[in-house]
Order: C-alpha cells, then sequence, then structure tokens
C-alpha cells in the first residue's frame, strides 16, 4: 500500500509539472488503472514464480545430495571395524569415489581431514586443491553432514555442496563431498521464467485488446448520448437515441429519449399555453375597455345599457381574476411554494356552498344544478377549506364550459368506505377518448374551443393529491363527462 501511495504521489506531482501528462476521457482512465493494476499483478506473479522454482530445484538437489552423503557416511561407518585398518578404510574410500556412477550430474570428492581433495569422480577438480567452503569447515569443526550453495570465488559458478565426515576409531580421516553445478538449473529456472513472462504478455494483450472492445461499447453510446443530448439542449426537442444495449447504458438511452419527448411536449403545451393565455387574457381586457370607454365617453345613454356594460365588466374582471389566480398558483407548484393550511373541516358544508355560488350563474345561462346530499350530517376531514373550494368551483365552472350544452349538471357526495366521493357529472359532448389521458396536462386543452388557461385541472390534481385523494375524469354511461374526487375521511 505504501509503494502504491508513493507511486500515486509522483504521479500527481508529474502531472501538476507536465499538464500534458494528464489522462482525459473514461476510456484512457479505465486502460490505464485496469492495465497498470494487471501489469503489477503479473509482475509479482512472474517474481514470485521465479523465486518458488529456484527454490523448488535448489531444494530438491540439496535433499537428493544430503539423502546420498548420509548413504555414503553410514556405509562407511558400518563397515569400519576393529580389525580394518586406517589404510583399508582409505583404499575403499578411493574405490568409492572411482567406482562413482552418477558423475554427468555430481562430482564426488574425497578430501583428507585438512579439506584438501585426494580424490575426484570425474578429475574436474585437482588433487591438492582446497575448495574451503563453508561445509567443509563445519564438517571439520563439528564432524556432522553440512551443505553449502553458493559461487566459487575462482571460477564465480554457483555450486551446491554437501560434505559428510568419515570418522575411523572416533577420528576424522576425510570428507566425502558431493558437488553439483547449478548452471542447468539456472538455465532451467530462466527458461520456466521467460515462458511466465510470454504467458504474462499474452494474458496483457488479450486483457487490453478486451477492456478496448468493452470501454468501446460503454464509451462510443455514451458519446453518442452526450451529443444528442447537447442538440436537445439547443432546442433539438423530441430526438431519439437509437438503443443498443439492454443494460445500464439502455436504461440511460431510454431516460434521454423520455426527457426528450417530454421536452418536445412540454415546450408544445407551453407554446401553446401562451398562445392561449394571451388571447384569453387579451379578451376581457378588451371587453372592459371597450365598454368602460364606451360609458365613459357618454355612448351608452340608456341605464339598461349602462347595467349591461358594468355587468360584463365586473364578469370578465371576474373571469381575468380567476386566469390570473390559476397561474399565480402554477407558478407556486412549479417554485415548490405551493402550501396547505390544514384543518379539520366539514366537506359536505364546503361543497354546498360551491354548489350555491354556481346555482344562480348557472340558471342565468340556462344550465340546471342538481345537488345530491348524503345521509350523514356531516363529512369530516383534514384539508385546507380555501384549496378544497378552489377545486370545486374550477370543476363546476369546467362542467359549465365544456358541457353546458347539455343544460343539466349533477353534484352529489357520499361516503364510501374510509372516503368521501363527490361526483359532478354533466350532459355535454364528453371528452375524446385519445384526450382522457391527457387532460390534467399542465397546459392541455385538447379539441376544446371553450376558454381558459389548461392549468386549472393541474392545480386541482395537485392540491387533491397533497390531500392524499384522487380525481379522475372519464366519460359517464348515456353521455357527458364524470369527474370524480376522492379524499379520506376522518375516522
Amino acid at each position: 500500500m505504501g509503494v502504491l501511495r508513493k507511486g500515486k504521489a509522483l504521479w500527481e506531482r508529474a502531472t501538476q509539472r507536465f499538464p500534458q501528462l494528464k489522462v482525459k476521457g473514461i476510456r484512457q482512465r479505465w486502460l490505464l488503472n485496469s492495465i497498470s493494476i494487471l501489469v503489477m499483478i503479473l509482475l509479482v506473479v512472474v517474481v514470485a514464480f521465479s523465486v518458488v522454482i529456484r527454490n523448488y530445484y535448489d531444494s530438491s538437489i540439496l535433499s537428493d545430495m544430503e539423502s546420498k552423503a548420509r548413504i555414503a557416511a553410514n556405509y562407511f561407518g558400518t563397515n569400519a571395524s576393529g580389525d580394518t585398518s586406517s589404510e583399508d578404510y582409505l583404499t575403499t574410500a578411493q574405490n568409492y569415489v572411482s567406482s562413482f556412477e552418477d558423475g554427468t550430474r555430481l562430482e564426488l570428492q574425497f578430501l583428507d581431514p585438512s579439506g584438501k581433495v585426494i580424490y575426484s569422480s570425474n578429475g574436474l577438480t585437482l588433487s591438492g586443491t582446497m575448495p574451503g567452503t563453508g561445509d567443509i569447515d563445519r564438517v571439520r569443526e563439528k564432524q556432522e553432514i553440512a551443505s553449502w550453495q553458493g559461487e566459487l570465488p575462482q571460477t564465480g559458478e554457483r555450486i551446491t555442496a554437501v560434505s559428510a565426515p568419515l570418522l575411523y576409531n572416533g577420528e576424522l580421516v576425510g570428507i566425502m563431498r558431493y558437488v553439483t553445478s547449478m548452471r542447468l538449473v539456472d538455465r532451467q529456472v530462466t527458461i520456466l521464467t521467460l515462458v511466465a513472462v510470454i504467458l504474462s504478455v499474452s494474458i496483457l494483450i488479450l486483457v487490453y485488446i478486451s477492456n478496448i472492445y468493452f470501454v468501446r461499447s460503454i464509451v462510443d453510446p455514451v458519446k453518442n448520448i452526450t451529443g444528442i443530448a447537447r442538440r436537445i439542449a439547443g432546442g433539438s426537442y423530441g430526438i431519439q437515441v437509437e438503443k443498443k444495449f439492454d443494460d445500464e447504458v439502455g436504461d440511460l438511452t431510454d431516460a434521454i429519449n423520455d426527457m426528450s419527448l417530454r421536452i418536445k411536449q412540454a415546450e408544445s403545451m407551453k407554446s401553446e399555453f401562451i398562445s392561449s393565455v394571451s388571447h384569453e387574457l387579451r379578451t376581457p381586457l378588451t371587453a372592459i375597455t371597450g365598454w368602460a370607454e364606451t360609458i365613459m365617453s357618454g355612448e351608452a345613454r340608456d341605464e339598461g345599457d349602462v347595467r349591461k356594460g358594468m355587468a360584463i365588466i365586473a364578469s370578465e374582471a371576474r373571469r381575468l381574476s380567476g386566469m390570473v389566480e390559476e397561474l399565480l398558483e402554477f407558478s407556486r407548484i412549479e417554485d415548490g411554494r405551493f402550501t396547505l393550511s390544514v384543518e379539520p373541516l366539514d366537506l359536505k358544508a364546503e361543497l354546498e356552498d360551491a354548489v350555491y355560488t354556481y346555482r344562480e350563474f348557472f340558471r342565468r345561462e340556462g344550465i340546471e344544478l342538481t345537488y345530491q346530499d348524503c345521509p350523514e350530517e356531516a363529512v369530516p376531514i383534514s384539508g385546507d377549506p380555501e384549496r378544497l373550494r378552489q377545486v370545486f368551483c374550477n370543476l363546476l365552472d369546467n362542467a359549465g364550459k365544456h358541457g353546458g350544452s347539455g343544460k343539466r349538471i349533477d353534484v352529489s357526495i357520499a361516503q364510501e368506505e374510509e372516503f368521501a366521493v363527490i361526483r359532478i357529472r354533466d350532459y355535454g359532448p364528453g371528452i375524446p377518448e385519445e384526450e382522457l389521458p391527457h387532460v390534467k396536462y399542465k397546459f392541455y386543452k385538447g379539441s376544446s374551443k371553450a376558454r381558459g388557461s389548461g392549468i386549472g385541472l393541474a392545480v386541482c390534481e395537485e392540491i387533491v393529491t397533497r390531500h392524499e385523494g384522487t380525481l379522475d375524469i372519464g366519460n359517464a354511461e348515456g353521455g357527458g363527462c364524470l369527474v370524480t374526487l376522492r379524499l379520506p375521511i376522518e375516522t
């Protein structure tokens, strides 16, 4: 971990001094991180493999030579007796060395007590040579089997040597020494290490190629999505990204496509809303201005005309005020400033007030407004009375504007299980089936020619939802539109 931290710190300093070294993009970062980690892992594996192989060979050779040395020492110890002379003992040692059959791999030496070579099985070590290695010194000092691995000072060749003491009557009369060169072992270890390196490089190349393919399968779609997102940000609403994968990238593609369509729909509705609101605001303002100027100029001399003009001014002012209030409510919803003042209330009483308010207005328009009460004396809920009254008035106003041609509107309230259910039905043309899923969307007006901003139902939906209720709009059996409002009752 310390090495990694130091390496990271060095790289950070290098990138600060040379900014061109900074790795930019997912592709470069991914390849750098994955390949660098893999290189470190493979390097450690190769080094560990080399060390393990070398230790295995060294320990195997050493164990074999120690076994041979122990057998030789036991042989001479067993055959030495009181009748055996030291000369015969040494002759036996000489014959044992000269008859050694494993001379291609090992050299068997016989040394005198001073550590000087007397006999050699293959003649590679000259008589009179004193190797002077640690195994010989240990045998002379402790009279026990000893081993030594290292480089010869004379040649620099790496060898393994095992020496066993030859004892006669408890005295050291010679040393039997096995010696082998580690040149073949080193060569074998080198070959195996090269094979491991080649395999590691092959693995590294395969991983690099697979990583390039994998990263490309992520980066290229993301780059494509980024380009599409920039086009959407530039105003190309509704443009779609081709979906090629059913994974996280595919989910991102779906999200971008959905966002693009929603933005297109929102922009289309906003355009329609601006156009509609401009027209809707202009109409009452024109009526108010026209009748005000007419009355002020004295052109309306008849008292009936004046009253008619004032009534129109009042009506259009109320309509203008309602539209402005809807816009303010919409602005509060969009900005997150829309709040409720919740308190215990009688839903039945609030609905009756709204019905009473609109009954006379509908009567003047030739529309009959019926109200069906529920048997309960009161329908208690917790809610905002002003907001709920706003919902009732908006729904009644919509029923009058869109279904008034049917000349009848029915309003009822009932308790159904844990909910208070309010139904408002008109007998007009109803809503086209293809428009039903969209009627509560902001700015949506559909094919209706009725005046309005297109946000009234969206505001109603928000208010009802915050009361933990539901607002359903559909077509009634026999014609007309049916609005069903459900609010939870306090228990």
